[in-house]
């Protein structure tokens, strides 16, 4: 299945879907510093574009995707940001719906924070897809059961065109594993620490780790252990004898693989680090969007679809 990425940051979702097998044609994304390092790591193009503009989707249908995927800037949403649907980002989430509606590829995914459910964007958003003809399937996925040594919540929605509401509920779920990842399951004895610093929002927060448990949500931000830092009743080791992670640490449990290139200052690939979907959150959705596929339940081509659309 052909794929195109928009919002494609460093390629996080580009990589997992690749991975699980679909062939990802091209990529699209505002930002500059993204793109290079998207351009460094995959040999189908990047296109630095505003998706703010949705007037002309030529650009999009050249590429003939039967998926397209995404998750768009999602800060407005984010508990670490200022929760404010107002401040524009947020609007690029209807730009995807308005995008998908006019291409019209079979599937589409979009990717975003769990506190985007109680928006206003997603409910205009969700209009827009199903008057399209999109049946829709949504839950929030904690990526520590799907592959990734992190706890980090993400709303997934999945859209089918002439499918029920629902059809992808059961695989999304069912295969989840029994229990979270930890950084040692997936990392195992590569690091050479068992503890370490996270600066926590807020000091009311423990601020130190272990390994043998699931890292807490990357973010786009990675500082050292301040000067002034108490250690917290929750806090697992002394946080004067730890360290916080590498760029490259971080970059290994957002399950990007060794050999990943990073280009740009450090605060730009920390941020985009700390933005990217995980690589196998990506490769799990993937996975089962081929699986619903090959058990039978799509059997019409992309042609027939919209073809069984225009009727």
């Amino acid at each position: 299945m052909r794929a195109i990425d928009l919002f494609a940051g460093c390629g996080g979702l580009s990589l997992g879907f690749q991975t699980a097998g679909f062939e990802v044609v091209a990529a699209f994304d505002h930002w500059k510093e993204s793109c290079s390092v998207y351009t460094a790591n995959f040999d189908h193009p990047i296109f630095q574009v505003d998706l703010s503009e949705v007037k002309n989707v030529g650009r999009f249908n050249e590429w003939n995707p039967d998926i397209i995927i995404g998750g768009p800037p999602c800060q407005d949403f984010s508990s670490a940001g200022k929760r404010d649907e107002t401040l524009g980002r947020a609007d690029l989430t209807v730009s995807y719906a308005e995008i998908i509606s006019k291409v019209k590829p079979e599937w589409f995914l979009m990717e975003n924070v769990e506190r985007i459910r109680k928006s206003r964007v997603l409910q205009e958003s969700l209009s827009i897809l199903k008057a399209s003809g999109y049946g829709v399937s949504s839950t929030v996925l904690d990526a520590s059961y799907c592959g990734v040594p992190q706890i980090r919540k993400r709303f997934i929605l999945v859209g089918h065109l002439h499918s029920e509401d629902g059809f992808l509920d059961h695989h999304l779920i069912r295969n989840q594993t029994a229990h979270p990842m930890t950084i040692h399951d997936y990392m195992g004895e590569k690091l050479d620490i068992e503890f370490y610093y996270r600066h926590p929002r807020s000091y009311a927060r423990r601020g130190v780790f272990s390994i043998h448990e699931p890292s807490p949500t990357i973010r786009g931000v990675n500082r050292p252990v301040p000067k002034n830092y108490k250690k917290h009743e929750g806090d697992l080791y002394d946080p004067t004898k730890v360290r916080p992670l590498t760029t490259l640490e971080r970059s290994y449990i957002q399950t990007f693989p060794e050999g990943f290139q990073w280009l740009g200052t450090k605060t730009c690939v920390e941020q985009m680090i700390g933005n990217a979907v995980p690589v196998k959150l990506g490769q799990y959705v993937a996975a089962r969007i081929l699986q619903y596929i090959q058990e039978g339940t799509v059997t019409r081509t992309r042609e027939e679809q919209l073809e069984l659309f225009s009727i």
